[in-house]
């Protein structure tokens, strides 16, 4: 069984593509602003989500001090925990629903601005998570109307949660990553300074970037808009729609400055250029896949952080084992792009040039391995593990960790090549060491 719907043929599918883009500040400074522009949303009294590392360092301090000088009262929630579970939404929701706010702030990286997208979302329309959980997990309840006001500032260069509509968590109850997609849970203002980045550790920088990576080239390879039939309305046009024209120029700048300024960033925290071009590639690629969508090294990622939790990366050493999200996502992004390659061999030349990668010369059936090699070489150069055997998985895993990505229909959809899930098998198989 594949997951990819057939291709229709030119001129039988779709012709229009949407693009619902959260207004975005950017720039050094840009968090001393965060109080004016939640009075200019209408915030009086803010529920502020944010990691407990966040809440005491620079960053944490500028973003209360900016509120509480602009008149907001702010009540602080500092339980954010690092790869949301459902016990974590299910408490920053009771947080949110009992405070009474009219608006809200994420500090912090991709699971704080998640988890606030989360209890904001039931805080304002209460049910069960399962409920508005992606199907075939969850029932994919739609999100009756607008939420709260909702600032989201981004002390990662990494997940671009910040301009996305989509929330994601570890469901206890299935065993399972999943998450919720809706264009009502984009955050009303993307307010990214990337000062934030110059004090994280090389570890963070490292995984936090290659979901920059992945995230782009996901965006840039994945089917075209116009493979998918027209909508019979307007309003079932999904969210992910594909490669579009729109989300192609953000795809390839990530690609690009994350290729020239990644692994800068990781040595040196001194290299502030690097780090503020790296946080820049974050947001042009969150805003690219918040319109074409991700596939296949997603899909697969959510098994990989799931199943087990025994490594430990740099720079998390002080969480409890677990594989951050970015890491979780590149150590398939080579074994899932050599698969791939063959639907659209110039894409994937395209971003492996990008990437830094020599193409000249190369035959499309090269197209594969040329961007694999330009991932791992990337990966090895900033002290990634060299794959999932790294991470504590073998070959009896396998196949649970297929069933766990092939649960995970709304990316595998988006592929530019039917993906099965002895394909899947296959993957994993392939991810298990690249050195």
């Amino acid at each position: 069984m594949s997951a990819n719907p057939a291709y229709l043929a030119p001129g039988e599918g779709e012709t229009v593509f949407s693009v619902s883009a959260s207004p975005i500040k950017f720039g050094a400074g840009a968090l001393r602003e965060l109080g004016a522009d939640a009075v200019a949303l209408g915030m009086k009294r803010v529920g502020m989500f944010v990691d407990d590392h966040v809440l005491g360092s620079a960053p944490g301090q500028t973003a209360l001090a900016a509120l509480r000088d602009a008149g907001v009262a702010v009540e602080v929630y500092d339980h954010a925990r690092c790869e949301p579970d459902s016990d974590s939404f299910e408490a920053a929701a009771a947080f949110a629903r009992d405070g009474n706010f009219d608006g809200f702030v994420s500090l912090g990286g991709g699971s704080v601005m998640d988890t606030a997208k989360a209890a904001n979302l039931l805080a304002s329309y209460p049910d069960e998570l399962i409920a508005y959980i992606n199907a075939p997990i969850g029932r994919a309840k739609p999100i009756p109307g607008k939420l709260k006001p909702h600032i989201a500032c981004p002390t990662t260069c990494g997940t671009g949660s910040e301009t996305t509509g989509i929330t994601i968590v570890d469901l206890k109850s299935v065993g399972l990553k999943t998450g919720i997609a809706s264009p009502l849970l984009k955050p009303t203002l993307a307010l990214v300074d990337p000062t934030t980045t110059e004090t994280l550790p090389g570890g963070v920088v490292a995984a936090c970037g290659f979901d920059v990576l992945t995230h782009a080239v996901e965006s840039y390879t994945a089917r075209p808009y116009t493979s998918r039939p027209r909508p019979a309305h307007p309003s079932q046009r999904p969210p992910y729609q594909g490669a579009t024209p729109y989300n192609d120029i953000g795809s390839l700048a990530a690609i690009r400055l994350g290729g020239r300024y990644l692994a800068r960033a990781v040595r040196d925290a001194g290299d502030v250029e690097a780090r503020h071009q790296l946080m820049f590639a974050s947001t042009l690629a969150g805003l690219a896949f918040g319109s074409a969508g991700v596939h296949i090294p997603h899909a697969m990622s959510y098994a990989v952080a799931t199943l087990r939790h025994v490594y430990r990366a740099q720079g998390y050493e002080e969480r409890e084992p677990m594989v951050p999200h970015g890491i979780a996502v590149v150590i398939n992004a080579p074994a899932a792009f050599r698969f791939t390659a063959p639907a659209n061999p110039a894409r994937h030349l395209e971003a492996a040039a990008a990437l830094g990668a020599d193409v000249a010369g190369a035959k499309p059936e090269d197209a594969g391995e040329i961007l694999a090699g330009a991932f791992i070489a990337l990966m090895r150069e900033t002290g990634l593990p060299s794959g999932i055997a790294a991470l504590g998985y073998g070959e009896t895993d396998v196949p649970a960790l297929a069933a766990g990505a092939y649960a995970q229909q709304r990316p595998l959809v988006m592929a530019p090549r039917s993906v099965s899930q002895q394909d899947l098998e296959g993957l994993y198989r392939g991810a298990m060491r690249y050195w």
